[in-house]
């Protein structure tokens, strides 16, 4: 999402950080990119102008003709000016209310409402320890709510047995008396959408709201769809008043102009952002969080709560230990791909890492892509398991015989086992004595958590959770995170070696070796 705006606006202010003074001039043909980027990414055009008129009234102001750095102050006032626009502060699912809390989940047809429905009944399951009750009041749409009785099957969750010929008034009562003798704790409304906004839906919606008096009226919208799911959002809230903003298919938006538009137009805020078709692919909407990433400054805490929700710590450690002996097999690295993978894949990692977003381009011109990683495991999967302990085994027949059972190339596996070497030798030499404890090390003494217990680079969960509480609440802003950190950039979890800005290539990187000078 917002990559294009990255991309533009990256260049825009990387020109302005080049001079040592600026001008009015200077700040005001920055300002016209700014506006041109921005439509172009389909912000609304009042939003545009209030941004780009706050930022050039600060811009010129003394706090920027002043300043040693005044690039850097005009990065610092367009990330603030993005907070305010986005929110300024994160606004989570409120459950704050006498136990069965209602949740009324609306939007048109074919927005995601179902899936959404089910991916939050998850989240509030297994992160906020609620036992929740789902019920689809959808009469009209065919199967929908056997739709929702299946997702809940695979979330886990419970659903309000189907009775036929209930409207959705009545079901929407009977799922709030089935939530109170239950016990339940919240409970998800599916209403009906239409392909269209009409009287009918509008008229059904209020009248479920009126005999369940929701504590959160969540819309859900289509962010590929733009303005559109913004007049969306105004019309259902004229009518039924929303609390929140649900937006989805928001990993297949490149331009992100909804999400930019739709708190200042609105008023309301964006609370999720659906990433993905997977029941887990949900992510809170943090506008700082957000700023930083439109602005290349990468995103470490979301990284590290990636971390903590999806990696083994108990293998992560054992492996650690094993590449702290030199012991470094090709078993340990198919575990590390599996955990780039799980925390987003390359793309995912090189957006949330400040200063390396920018690299994304020369990536994608190389080749180096999620397909590598799929490629790479698919090689150590056709490889026996005495291979896979002993990768010194692999002659040249061994070679082309796995290069034919993955349906890759001889050079293919030549280039991963010419990684898994140099990885090696670096976890090797990461474990000698008085040598520093992987990449996680140099984040985690950043922030005053020492380096012991760091091996190989993987911090415990416990390491994490306080690496995410002593992160700043900005990112590139006053007290925010630095530009560039000390070293290398902070490496993946389990000890791969971090993404190197240094001349000579990306070292460790799958399937992408260092250049030749």
């Amino acid at each position: 999402m917002f990559d294009s705006l990255t991309d533009r606006l990256g260049g825009i202010l990387d020109r302005l950080k080049r001079r040592g003074a600026l001008t009015e001039a200077d700040v005001n043909e920055a300002m016209r990119e700014v506006r041109r980027a921005l439509i172009e990414a389909d912000v609304a055009l009042d939003v545009v102008r209030s941004f780009t008129d706050k930022v050039r009234t600060r811009a010129v102001g003394a706090e920027v003709i002043k300043s040693v750095t005044p690039g850097q102050m005009v990065v610092k006032i367009v990330n603030d000016e993005l907070v305010a626009m986005l929110g300024s502060d994160a606004k989570p699912i409120d459950l704050e209310a006498a136990p069965p809390v209602p949740v009324l989940m609306v939007g048109l047809q074919g927005s995601g409402k179902t899936t959404s429905t089910a991916k939050i009944a998850k989240r509030l399951t297994e992160r906020g320890n609620r036992k929740v009750l789902m019920a689809s009041l959808d009469t009209r749409r065919p199967a929908a709510m056997e739709q929702l009785a299946m997702l809940g099957t695979q979330v886990g969750v419970a659903t309000l047995p189907i009775v036929p010929g209930q409207s959705a008034v009545q079901i929407a009562r009977r799922a709030m008396e089935a939530a109170r003798l239950g016990g339940y704790d919240v409970v998800m409304l599916d209403t009906a959408g239409r392909v269209t906004l009409d009287e009918a839906l509008m008229a059904e919606v209020a009248e479920v709201k009126a005999a369940t008096k929701p504590h959160e009226v969540l819309l859900v919208a289509d962010s590929l769809t733009g303005q559109d799911a913004v007049n969306t959002a105004k019309a259902f809230d004229a009518r039924v008043g929303l609390t929140g903003i649900v937006l989805t298919r928001a990993d297949g938006d490149g331009r992100g102009g909804a999400a930019l538009s739709m708190r200042a137009v609105t008023g309301k805020p964006i609370k999720l952002l659906g990433t993905g078709e997977k029941m887990d692919a949900l992510e809170d909407f943090d506008p700082r969080r957000v700023a930083g990433r439109i602005l290349g400054m990468g995103d470490v805490v979301s990284l590290v709560e990636k971390a903590v929700e999806n990696i083994d710590a108990e293998k992560a450690m054992a492996a650690a230990e094993r590449m702290r002996k030199g012991q470094f097999d090709l078993n340990d690295l198919r575990m590390q791909l599996d955990q780039m993978e799980k925390l987003g894949g390359l793309g995912g990692l090189m957006g949330m890492m400040p200063g390396v977003g920018k690299m994304k381009n020369q990536l994608a011109a190389s080749g180096m892509n999620d397909g590598v990683l799929k490629r790479q495991k698919a090689i150590i999967d056709s490889m026996t398991k005495k291979e896979r302990r002993n990768p010194k085994l692999l002659d040249g027949s061994r070679r082309k015989r796995i290069a034919a059972g993955s349906g890759t190339k001889v050079e293919e596996v030549n280039r991963l086992m010419k990684m898994h070497r140099q990885m090696a030798d670096m976890m090797k030499a990461m474990g000698a004595p008085g040598a520093k404890r992987g990449p996680m090390a140099g984040l985690a003494n950043m922030f005053g958590l020492g380096g012991g217990g760091m091996g190989g680079g993987m911090p415990s969960p416990d390491q994490l959770k306080q690496m995410a509480e002593k992160m700043p609440g900005g990112l590139g802003g006053g007290g925010g995170l630095p530009a560039k950190f000390p070293g290398n950039m902070p490496g993946l979890p389990g000890g791969l070696p971090g993404l190197g800005t240094k001349p000579g290539g990306l070292p460790g990187l799958p399937g992408f070796p260092p250049k030749k000078k």
